[in-house]
């Protein structure tokens, strides 16, 4: 008889350094790290295609590296800190720094990459449109990358299901519980990472076989915005409350910062170029 769930007990840490490692010894390097540090690295040679198609130098794709690794974690970090436990951060502003303690939200770091693109925008002189039709290609699939990480801690997912492919987060648990005593969980981090894949592959197509970030600025941006953060409110409804003060709220705070992006998505995908248009 087949299972109807799936038991999902792996190690959040792949290995931990030996004693004998000056200044490393003791310390474990886990999944969730590696696959940040791959955000960066895939994004990196993604963007790297896009900018010799554009014929624009690597040493520009240098500096927007740098944008986008200081900007994405000081937001991501300041979100998570302001937006889901602001009491304690506030009487706590040290943790602030405690970025290893865990707490990064993806809504901050979206606000992090909007501010530091304007910055860099500036600064080589193209238009703020023109880089988020582009950086919204590499950053879906690093989406992809952080929910596969968030699956491997055995955190953010959803509310019990009895689906066949329904995860039991056993290290969620304390050490010994039996299994049948562990609900299966939707498991929201595949959900979402699968979302971001799917874009990610759309938004390649359109840029490199269709030009469609020449054909209309602003679509590219408008449909990441859309799909994933529309997405992410309707997966937000199976998915358990991540601080306490969300389980009294109707939209929880997911869906309330998203709002606001979905907005954006659908006013650039389907309203800026018909004003354009008008404006001519």
């Amino acid at each position: 008889m087949m299972l109807n769930f799936i038991t999902w007990d792996v190690n959040p840490y792949i290995f931990v350094f030996p004693e004998k490692f000056p200044l490393l010894g003791g310390h474990p390097v886990a999944w969730y790290g590696l696959l940040w540090a791959m955000v960066f690295v895939v994004g990196y040679y993604v963007m790297r295609k896009v900018y010799r198609k554009e014929s624009l130098s690597d040493e520009l794709l240098d500096k927007l590296t740098v944008y986008m690794l200081i900007f994405t974690i000081i937001g991501a970090r300041l979100g998570h800190c302001l937006f889901y436990e602001p009491a304690y951060y506030l009487a706590n502003p040290e943790k602030f720094l405690y970025i290893w303690e865990g707490g990064l939200a993806s809504h901050g770091g979206a606000i992090g990459i909007l501010i530091g693109l304007l910055i860099y925008s500036k600064k080589i002189k193209k238009t703020y449109l023109w880089i988020l039709d582009r950086i919204v290609i590499p950053v879906s699939i690093g989406g992809a990358f952080i929910r596969i990480g968030n699956l491997m801690n055995s955190e953010i997912y959803g509310y019990e299901t009895s689906l066949p492919w329904g995860f039991k987060f056993v290290r969620d648990w304390a050490p010994g519980t039996p299994l049948d005593s562990i609900p299966a969980c939707h498991p929201t981090q595949i959900y979402e990472a699968l979302i971001c894949l799917i874009v990610f592959v759309v938004l390649m197509y359109l840029y490199f076989k269709n030009d469609t970030a020449e054909k209309r600025p602003g679509f590219l941006f408008g449909l990441f915005c859309a799909v994933v953060f529309g997405t992410r409110i309707l997966i937000e409804f199976i998915k358990q409350p991540q601080v306490e003060f969300e389980s009294s709220m109707t939209l929880d705070m997911g869906q309330w910062l998203s709002i606001p992006f979905v907005i954006v998505g659908i006013y650039f995908m389907f309203f800026y170029k018909y004003g354009k248009k008008i404006s001519k």
